[in-house]
């Protein structure tokens, strides 16, 4: 089946897109399109950020998105440094990890031209039918089990979270009272009565 000039053009337009594209994995399921953007801005400017849910859990919690930077070397630069540093997104205790993207992964991508894919339905006396039965068996356990570990990584990444806005508010307040004694003359009213020096004397 020949194809036209217009698919191939398009499927090689969608091809370079791929090449600019990064798969990021292990996110928190805390981190949002602005908080990834800012993240990997620093390797280049971020042109489109596609989280993939799992559709297998009924959170349908992100924990894997795809992004679009400007440049393929832009995009090389984020695996590579994502690959050999630990990379840490909002605080979060969850390194994330990246890889180049693949066709396959992009739920917009066009037919491949030249292409043709085939559907069959198993029925029950096909000679592939109980393979087909074990491999669901088999999803729906490790979707249990991925459901159950979301939500704890989920409970265990809020605590954390609130305990960093804790400290957050407990230091904003200590250097807040530290700027005030300063403003209001007490600090040099307290160094003139120790005898002490203020740094900025």
């Amino acid at each position: 089946m020949a194809s036209s000039p217009t698919a191939e053009a398009e499927y090689a337009a969608f091809l370079e897109k791929v090449k600019r594209t990064v798969y990021v994995d292990n996110l928190s399921p805390l981190v949002t399109e602005a908080v990834l953007t800012t993240a990997l801005e620093q390797f280049g400017n971020v042109k489109n950020v596609d989280f993939i849910p799992n559709d297998l859990i009924p959170e349908n919690i992100p924990s894997c998105a795809l992004v679009e930077m400007e440049s393929a070397e832009q995009a090389r630069n984020v695996v590579s440094t994502l690959t050999e540093f630990p990379f840490m997104i909002s605080g979060m205790p969850r390194p994330v990890t990246a890889w180049p993207a693949r066709p396959e992964m992009f739920d917009d991508r066009p037919a491949k031209p030249g292409r043709k894919n085939v559907i069959q339905w198993l029925e029950p006396g096909h000679k592939d039918f109980e393979a087909a039965k074990k491999m669901k068996e088999l999803v729906q356990k490790h979707a249990a089990e991925d459901a159950f570990m979301h939500r704890v990584l989920l409970a265990e990444e809020e605590k954390l979270s609130e305990r960093q806005a804790e400290v957050l508010k407990n230091s904003y307040k200590k250097f807040d009272m530290i700027d005030s004694v300063i403003d209001d003359g007490t600090a040099s009213h307290l160094a003139r009565y120790y005898k002490a020096k203020l740094p900025n004397e």
